[in-house]
């Protein structure tokens, strides 16, 4: 297979590819953040038990109104939330792409004209003084002795 059709074939995945409808958390960001069930929320303590009908009815009510408000929600604001998200992103990769990287590179290449002139500068005129320096500080001997 040649480079130019595996990029065609590249390119067609990404946006035909087939999404997973069991497993719809495959990188596992909400691992930790929404994972809220009965037991999480409403506990009862040793001793003071309400009717069992009561608890299984309380889990119940709880379990199904977390579910069909969610599918609810999700129904009514997914698919704009979607969109808004969507733009979102194709804003932020068009800015990364468009206006980031080229100034980053422009910076690159001027700064590096600029360490070109601070070398300089400092080779003409630190390396002489430093070397000045050690040469009259070379002469001097410091010898330690103890008392006793």
């Amino acid at each position: 297979m040649d480079n130019e059709s595996l990029n065609e074939k590249t390119m067609e995945d990404v946006h035909t590819k087939e999404i997973d409808l069991v497993n719809r958390d495959p990188k596992h960001i909400n691992d930790d953040v929404v994972k809220v069930d009965f037991e999480d929320v409403i506990a009862e303590p040793a001793g003071t038990y309400s009717f069992d009908g009561v608890w299984k009815a309380s889990f119940t009510t709880f379990t199904v109104t977390k579910y069909w408000c969610y599918r609810l929600l999700t129904a009514l604001v997914g698919i704009p939330l979607a969109v808004i998200w969507g733009i979102f992103f194709a804003i932020l990769s068009f800015i990364h792409i468009w206006a980031v990287v080229p100034c980053i590179k422009s910076y690159l290449i001027e700064i590096h004209c600029v360490s070109r002139v601070y070398s300089i500068c400092v080779h003409t005129f630190c390396d002489p003084l430093f070397e000045a320096m050690g040469k009259c500080f070379s002469s001097i001997r410091i010898r330690t002795s103890k008392e006793v």
